[in-house]
């Protein structure tokens, strides 16, 4: 077949062409699949290469986190308060895992978790970092460690890892002063991470008392292993190591031995017991009940025991020694005879008539003797704690300069004791009152404050401070409880001195005065604190007994015979020696009745306990 070109004629065959076109189709085929797969092999060698390889190394190695053991808590003397045990959780690598119904069956039986349980744990981790280890059970015990170390290889994929955890040896002593550490919340996670610190979910850390003031102390740096393992997850051999450094540990100012002591005297009853050196503001000794046990903490408490203590009305993690609010009553007489003699309104041998009470307004104020103390100087008053005395030094100084007083002796601002969340008190004035309350300050008010009563509220820390003021001649301490910080391997990291934060403006002769008053209302006849006196030693305190709210029905009823919650509270707050005072305690007994009766032989057995320790030590 011939077709014209032009002025030719050429053959043409058309099944040729369609041959042609037909021979070709496959080999461009060929071809475009030939360079889809070098576009893809090129994007998987140079574009992800370096991801896949590591991917592929990661298959081989694993990095293990160390962790590093908490720095220890220990007391003046070195013993240990704070420690760390080894505890064993199991942990569950879904990607080593064969066949993971047969692995969650087998943990269900040696862990006795729940099967729902773990399959909302598996559930929960779709989506999760590849390699990121599920943890089964915290702190198992020794035989399901055992069996899962006998069962390890029929079981890849479960894992059971050694950490440290917070160990307290002498149980729910010293708990609110220790406090306590607890896995870490989302927020406390964000609001470290913001200043720097490299802290992850699940790691535990101080949320109260030394353990979280000096968090960035105890804490230490984890380390990690970089271990092969097998297909199915088993360690083959350690690669690389970075060792774990231990936190620093914390010397105390407690002695241990007094400190269980106090804990053994309020024993049954609700309340604080400190103990302090005047001299240097250390604290001794601070024990508050209820109390609690830390180590619930650190082993990972339950929602059901967290709502039970929060919810007990006795409040066991309350400190009630920082936080405890309460009318000083009478222990407060001491500062307004210091002050009055500063100001010149009164001598020590000045007299006042006490008839059993006086008239203010339209109210009568009564004495604590209801027959009256008859004429009384400013010893007597203090030492016999007439109210009457008090309630005209109240009129005379008048509320400013009451107020300005009391301040200078610590109450009404935090201690500085630094252990968070401390209340700072309550020294009421007639701006405070008004703003309060929408009245105006009255001269009941100030009468009242005179003797510790009224507005006016503290804590048994700002009280003692105030004592040991006294006590020293007038200088106002910030109490100490850390001395010292080391490192693990006893290098000094920083010591810790006393710190005077100033001096009350009340002259020196007038604090000996009430120091030697004090003396006498423990060691005179008909003195109020009669209860706390020692044989060979020269104890020096006050009484008080604070009163709270009692239905009218209770009034004039024997202390016995009134139910417990509208009983007075009782304070006692003392130092010995009277001259020179090595150790000053406050004993607070809520709702004890009179500070005589329940608080002072608190007091006594304290400081008979303090010398005792104090001649053991001195004969070793």
């Amino acid at each position: 077949m011939y077709l014209l070109d032009g002025d030719r004629l050429v053959p043409h065959d058309p099944e040729s062409k369609e041959v042609r076109s037909r021979f070709w189709s496959p080999y461009i085929l060929i071809i475009v699949l030939l360079s889809a797969l070098f576009v893809r092999l090129w994007y998987l060698q140079i574009v992800k290469g370096k991801e896949y390889e590591y991917t592929s190394r990661m298959n081989r190695i694993r990095t293990v986190k160390v962790p590093a053991p908490r720095g220890m808590i220990l007391d003046r003397k070195g013993r240990i308060i704070a420690d760390n045990i080894p505890s064993y959780s199991a942990y569950l690598f879904l990607e080593d895992a064969e066949d993971i119904a047969v692995t969650l069956g087998k943990v269900e039986e040696i862990l006795g978790i729940g099967h729902e349980e773990l399959s909302a744990l598996v559930e929960s981790a779709r989506g999760l970092q590849f390699f990121k280890p599920l943890l089964l059970k915290k702190d198992i015990s020794w035989k399901e460690l055992a069996m899962l170390e006998v069962q390890k290889n029929t079981i890849p994929g479960v894992r059971v890892e050694w950490e440290p955890r917070r160990s307290y040896s002498n149980g729910s002593a010293a708990s609110h002063l220790i406090g306590y550490v607890a896995e870490i919340d989302a927020l406390e996670l964000k609001s470290l991470r913001e200043k720097g610190d490299h802290y992850r979910m699940g790691d535990f850390i101080g949320k109260s008392g030394i353990e979280g003031k000096m968090e960035l102390y105890l804490r230490g740096d984890d380390g990690a292993l970089m271990k092969k393992v097998d297909a199915y997850g088993r360690d083959l051999e350690v690669r690389e190591e970075i060792p774990a450094y231990p936190g620093k540990n914390i010397f105390l100012s407690i002695d241990i031995d007094l400190q269980l002591f106090a804990e053994r005297l309020l024993r049954g009853k609700n309340g604080s017991i400190i103990a302090m050196d005047p001299r240097t503001g250390e604290i001794l000794a601070m024990a508050n009940s209820p109390s609690f046990d830390p180590s619930i903490f650190a082993q990972g408490i339950s929602p059901e025991t967290w709502q039970n203590l929060v919810s007990d009305p006795s409040h066991p993690l309350e400190n009630k020694a920082l936080r405890g609010f309460y009318p000083p009553g009478s222990t407060f007489k001491a500062i307004v005879a210091a002050a009055a003699l500063q100001e010149k309104l009164i001598t020590p041998e000045t007299t006042f008539n006490c008839p059993g009470g006086i008239r203010v307004g339209r109210r009568i104020f009564r004495c604590c003797k209801r027959s009256g103390h008859g004429e009384v100087d400013l010893r007597k008053a203090i030492v016999r704690s007439c109210d009457v005395y008090f309630y005209k030094l109240g009129q005379m100084l008048g509320i400013t300069r009451l107020a300005s007083y009391a301040r200078s002796f610590g109450l009404g601002s935090s201690t500085g004791i630094g252990l968070g969340k401390e209340k700072t008190g309550l020294v009421p004035t007639p701006e405070w009152k008004l703003a309060q309350t929408a009245t105006p300050w009255k001269e009941g008010d100030t009468v009242l404050t005179a003797i510790g009563q009224g507005f006016i509220l503290l804590t048994p820390l700002q009280l003692l401070n105030a004592f040991s003021t006294i006590a020293n001649g007038g200088k106002l301490m910030r109490p100490l409880v850390v001395k010292k910080i080391e490192y693990f391997d006893r290098k000094p990291v920083e010591e810790f001195s006393p710190d005077v934060l100033g001096m009350v403006n009340v002259n020196k002769e007038y604090l000996e005065f009430v120091q030697e008053a004090l003396a006498g209302v423990v060691n005179e006849k008909g003195g109020t604190g009669g209860a706390a006196r020692l044989e060979g030693l020269d104890v020096a305190g006050k009484t008080g007994t604070a009163q709270v709210v009692r239905t009218r029905l209770y009034e004039g009823f024997p202390e016995s015979e009134i139910p417990e919650e509208f009983r007075d509270h009782a304070w006692f707050v003392s130092f010995a020696p009277a001259k020179n005072a090595e150790i000053a305690v406050v004993a607070l007994v809520e709702h004890g009745g009179t500070g005589g009766s329940a608080a002072a032989p608190l007091a006594r057995e304290m400081i008979r306990r303090y010398f005792e320790i104090k001649d053991a030590d001195n004969n070793l």
